[in-house]
């Protein structure tokens, strides 16, 4: 299983659209849609989780490809980099 990052996306896409994009490429096991915490807002970028081979067919098929008006950033997730804990503001 593979998890690919899919970045410059439309605000309104919806996982439909997506699932839809990356069947053509194999079986789709999951979509993740990334929302704002405070907005509930589409943040622009979704998780979707291929089989190895599927996965990497979609790269290379759908990675600088005009989806929406937008060209699709497609590759392999990375692990979040760990991040310093958040401050609250005295303002």
């Amino acid at each position: 299983m593979k998890q690919l990052y899919v970045g410059n996306l439309p605000y309104q896409v919806s996982e439909e659209d997506i699932r839809k994009t990356f069947a053509a490429f194999g079986s789709v096991n999951a979509v993740r849609m990334m929302n704002d915490r405070e907005t509930g807002r589409f943040r622009g970028f979704c998780f979707v989780e291929m089989d190895d081979g599927d996965a990497l067919k979609a790269v290379d098929g759908l990675n600088d490809k005009d989806f929406g008006g937008r060209k699709l950033r497609v590759n392999e997730a990375r692990e979040r980099e760990a991040r310093a804990p958040r401050r609250e503001s005295n303002w």
